[in-house]
């Protein structure tokens, strides 16, 4: 479908360091192409914050967002249409072009939500931070990658609930994308590793989105 956006899929457990390696690529850009660093969650939490007005949430739609925020809840497929205006907003706010890439960090979380998004965005290769439990854990305990100021859900059972959900829902989607042929770059994630350490590692394979 003509004028998808060309996607880069981070995924990784709470803690791994997407938001940080998401901001490293805007710096950076990847392949020689701008990139624009879509986090889904920051979106949600400003959509909280300015009561929904940015992205049009109705009331409801705001309700979705802020008990989302509070659980740690993915967004299920009957809630899609809340991702889908958060998402669209963005887009529109920050219009990219044809020749950047879009960095999705926090959507799709699980197979509903890829399902739904294919018809939205060109998903050309999936990043997967692999951090085992300890690591994730500690890397959030200490904010490594700085990027954890202000959240309410960083406690030790909010991170074990989460850890638990990232195995069941979505890291799914890393055999879901590799069966379609998409490129999928492993890169392990230890307790010290910054945003610049991920980064370098991604620079040092070589990996392209064509």
């Amino acid at each position: 479908m003509p004028g998808k956006p060309t996607a880069v899929l981070l995924l990784g457990p709470t803690g791994s360091g997407k938001t940080p390696l998401g901001r490293k690529l805007e710096e950076n850009g990847l392949s020689g192409r701008r990139a624009i660093h879509f986090d889904f969650g920051a979106e949600l939490r400003s959509a909280a914050a300015e009561a929904g007005r940015s992205a049009g949430l109705d009331a409801a739609e705001l309700e979705v967002v802020k008990r989302s925020l509070v659980s740690g809840a993915l967004l299920e497929d009957e809630e899609f249409p809340v991702a889908l205006k958060v998402l669209r907003a963005f887009l529109h706010r920050l219009r990219p072009t044809p020749v950047d890439l879009l960095v999705l960090n926090g959507l799709p979380r699980h197979a509903g939500q890829a399902e739904r998004m294919e018809n939205l965005v060109d998903i050309r290769l999936v990043v997967v931070l692999e951090a085992t439990a300890e690591v994730a854990g500690d890397r959030v305990g200490r904010d490594v990658g700085k990027d954890r100021a202000g959240r309410p859900d960083d406690k030790p059972a909010d991170v074990r609930r989460k850890l638990e959900l990232y195995e069941r829902r979505t890291r799914p989607l890393v055999e879901t994308y590799a069966s379609r042929g998409v490129t999928v770059l492993r890169l392990s994630v230890g307790t010290e590793d910054t945003a610049e350490d991920i980064y370098e590692a991604m620079r040092v394979r070589g990996e392209v989105v064509s």
